[in-house]
């Protein structure tokens, strides 16, 4: 082997290292119980179980909405900011860290200002280090005594990796440390990565919460099913297209024009309202917080005003709704 094929081989061979090295620490850990590989030889019995940890059960959506409503709308916003911007890898950067400093520095006071200009109740998922790093954020969202503030993980950790111990550990503390720093227990929870680890489900069953924010099997409210039994948990369904993070990421393959955006989720919206159902946005202030794309969300918020029989509610306001109506309580 020459010296140029040699150092070439070896070049090539560090980049796949680190290439694999990266995949590996980003990769959620597998889940416990993990079937073997070779799908297309699993048992009946395999499959119905993978699938079985937690489905959707019940439709929720009640007959009605309040006042004679035609469409639920309910405006969620994932307070993230450090935490998604290193905190939660341990990927410890000043320039990153400083863009999660604007959600709580500028964004969050333009997105409750407006949320409070415009009368519209929201509800604020809280990773217990965004609360702690910027306490005040709480007592600004709180101020209006319109809106709800829910727990979203405790440093954004990826709960799918854990082990069930340490999972209900730091989400117990999160629960503590929200309901020390608000002076509320919350009653909402949302994963962090919008997934539920095979544990996930029995935890927040145990701490008591009202309902559960993070799965995508419907449009709208439902009950959740583990393992085949009823839970009494609601779920507040989300999903991709109803996510500001993925489209508004400049940086990214996905990128659109917040004017683009705004006429998706009007769309959306205007479906919703034909069917009589739910819209169930989520956002993230250090996004939708920017100028360019406030205006878009205010827009959005016209048409719906403009379009009328909206009933704007907080997660746990629709979730203590459709629970009355459905005879669950």
């Amino acid at each position: 082997m020459t010296l140029r094929s040699f150092v070439f081989s070896f070049l090539a061979g560090g980049v796949l290292i680190a290439i694999a090295a990266c995949t590996v620490s980003e990769a959620p850990a597998q889940p416990q119980s993990q079937p073997e590989a070779e799908p297309w030889n699993w048992s009946e019995e395999t499959v119905r179980s993978a699938v079985d940890q937690v489905r959707a059960g019940r439709d929720l959506n009640p007959d009605s909405w309040p006042d004679g409503a035609k469409v639920a709308v309910l405006l969620s916003y994932d307070v993230d900011n450090e935490t998604v911007q290193g905190l939660r890898t341990g990927t410890v950067s000043i320039g990153p860290l400083s863009q999660g400093q604007y959600g709580s520095r500028v964004a969050l006071p333009r997105v409750v200002r407006l949320m409070n200009e415009k009368d519209v109740p929201s509800t604020f998922f809280f990773p217990a280090w965004s609360l702690k790093l910027a306490p005040e954020q709480a007592g600004l969202i709180q101020e209006s005594g319109k809106h709800e503030i829910a727990v979203h993980g405790w440093i954004h950790e990826l709960n799918t990796s854990l082990d069930a111990e340490t999972e209900e550990r730091i989400l117990r503390d999160a629960v503590e440390t929200l309901e020390e720093i608000t002076g509320k227990r919350p009653v909402g929870y949302r994963a962090p990565s919008w997934n539920h680890s095979p544990s996930t489900l029995q935890i927040v069953r145990d701490i008591g919460f009202l309902y559960e924010s993070s799965l995508m099997a419907d449009d709208r409210p439902y009950e959740l099913v583990q393992n085949g039994e009823a839970t009494g948990m609601v779920e507040l369904p989300v999903e991709w297209i109803l996510d500001d993070a993925p489209l508004f990421n400049p940086r990214g393959n996905s990128y659109m024009n917040p004017r683009d955006i705004m006429q998706v989720w009007i769309d959306e919206f205007d479906m919703a309202w034909e069917e009589g159902t739910m819209f169930l946005l989520t956002m993230h202030p250090h996004v939708i917080g920017h100028r360019s794309r406030i205006v878009a969300l205010e827009g959005l918020i016209d048409h719906m005003k403009a379009k009328g029989g909206v009933w704007f509610a907080t997660h746990e306001s629709a979730a203590r709704y459709v629970r009355a109506q459905a005879g669950m309580d």
